[in-house]
């Protein structure tokens, strides 16, 4: 887990403060920011603490909690990689003895119902994942957990193996439920703080592949979502989706255009892909 959980390389220790929830409300212009805050840092300075108990450059993870939530009121925009910047630059200049942070932070969805009222929404939210070092930003990474998406009909799965473990129906036009979860990285480091418009170009290519795309095969769509998101837009470098089969049971269907469905039995289909410029 170590080994993966640093672009800049393996780290013999880490610590932080995760779940630390924001919610900056501007009564005046009637905005809402509200995010979910994972910090991690790392360096020498904390090793003792590992190996003796001695605390003395130690930053409580209670004190991390404080820094996250009093800054965030210093934050003037609503972007989450411009937010996680923020954060990990400021902390990074309070504490020196700290050689690296990266920030997690996922967007607490809402929508609003007024020109000063919200209400809960997703399920899908955004996330942006930063590191900074002393030398400057060494990864930047974004994207969306949490897509649940249905359509009607329009989506087949057929002409696959059959053979003497096989029970499933071919299926021409079926209902279909889908979960998606995809993130991405960027031509570069400067390419991410693009003031949430990738995220809002995701969120549409996702929403209009889904929509008009009659697929053979949820295979099938999720590269379509991938292909028009390195088509469309020019920041992305890598993208990567993972989506489940969630497709309802039927209960009872008593035509082809009326049926009342079930969830799914708990096994599901589970979906990767990755593509590069």
């Amino acid at each position: 887990m170590n080994e993966n959980r640093f672009a800049s390389g393996w780290k013999r220790s880490y610590y932080g403060k995760g779940d630390v929830t924001v919610y900056r409300l501007n009564r005046a212009e009637g905005s809402l920011f509200a995010g979910n805050v994972l910090l991690l840092i790392y360096g020498d300075a904390f090793w003792p603490t590992y190996t003796t108990g001695d605390n003395t450059g130690l930053v409580a993870t209670d004190s991390m909690k404080n820094f996250i939530q009093r800054e965030t009121l210093n934050f003037e925009g609503s972007a989450l990689e411009e937010f996680s910047r923020f954060l990990a630059q400021k902390f990074l200049a309070t504490y020196p003895q700290a050689q690296g942070a990266q920030i997690t932070a996922a967007e607490v969805p809402y929508g609003t119902v007024g020109a000063k009222a919200f209400a809960p929404s997703g399920p899908e939210r955004a996330f942006a994942r930063l590191e900074i070092g002393r030398d400057g930003v060494v990864e930047a990474r974004s994207g969306i957990d949490g897509f649940r998406l249905l359509r009607l009909g329009g989506s087949a799965f057929q002409g696959f193996v059959r053979d003497q473990y096989t029970t499933l129906p071919e299926m021409k036009d079926r209902p279909l439920h889908m979960w998606l979860d995809l993130a991405w990285s960027y031509v570069d480091n400067d390419a991410a703080f693009n003031n949430g418009n990738v995220t809002a170009a995701v969120r549409g290519i996702v929403a209009d592949v889904f929509n008009r795309f009659e697929s053979g095969s949820i295979q099938q769509v999720i590269y379509q979502m991938g292909t028009r998101m390195l088509e469309e837009i020019a920041e992305i470098a890598q993208v990567d989706l993972e989506a489940n089969n969630r497709t309802w049971d039927a209960a009872t269907e008593p035509g082809l255009d009326l049926g009342v469905y079930t969830d799914a039995r708990p096994p599901f289909g589970c979906l990767g892909l990755s593509l590069r410029r």
